[in-house]
């Protein structure tokens, strides 16, 4: 489809690896994500964050800024948005998930009471609505604030024009919550998450009519 995307690198199987150190890097200083993540060394912070870039591959649309991967974003549709055991079986992520061994399990187990309101949430936030969700973005730090985050969300907003369905997402701080309301998002609910005690503001972007 032309547009934006088509300026955009479509992130391969081969990709992967180095994304999830993108992502990790981009994440290091995250409220959210410093907290889950605590104590968890960098390899295997890198390795969980190959997740989200398998799934997205499979089940929806993985892009970087360019051949370098200076930023990532990875996106699902709304029916799609619940990472269940299942369907990540069904990426080929089982051999990752075994060669991370019990860190990776004891990883999930801590997450779960920490994520789950907010799956909570978007179910009944767009229950009955075909939907965009933007599972994650971000930038290496060495690349934060050249533009490279704006490519790839102004592509992810051409897509929900074109289709006509909202763009869904949340974010854990309120820099960029207010950074996401001006690209025409709503916060729909801010909410406290559980075992972390850190904010998560709900949005929503409507296509234009």
């Amino acid at each position: 489809m032309p547009g934006q995307r088509t300026e955009l690198y479509k992130v391969k199987k081969e990709d992967i690896p180095k994304a999830g150190a993108v992502l990790a890097d981009a994440f290091q200083h995250d409220p959210v994500w410093e907290r889950v993540l605590e104590g968890v060394e960098v390899d295997l912070r890198c390795a969980f964050f190959q997740g989200p870039v398998r799934y997205c591959r499979k089940y929806g649309e993985v892009y970087a800024s360019s051949e370098l991967l200076e930023g990532i974003a990875a996106w699902v549709p709304g029916d799609l948005a619940d990472m269940t055991v299942w369907r990540m079986m069904r990426t080929g992520s089982a051999g990752w998930g075994m060669r991370m061994g019990m860190e990776m399990v004891r990883l999930g187990q801590r997450m779960r009471p920490v994520f789950d309101p907010l799956e909570a949430d978007r179910r009944a936030n767009m229950k009955g609505r075909d939907y965009l969700y933007l599972m994650i973005i971000g930038v290496a730090s060495q690349f934060q604030g050249q533009g490279f985050g704006g490519r790839l969300l102004a592509a992810l907003v051409e897509e929900s024009e074109q289709a006509r369905v909202p763009l869904y997402l949340e974010t854990a701080t309120e820099r960029n919550a207010r950074m996401y309301e001006r690209l025409g998002f709503r916060p729909l609910k801010q909410i406290t998450l559980p075992v972390i005690d850190r904010p998560q503001w709900e949005m929503v972007r409507e296509p234009r009519a």
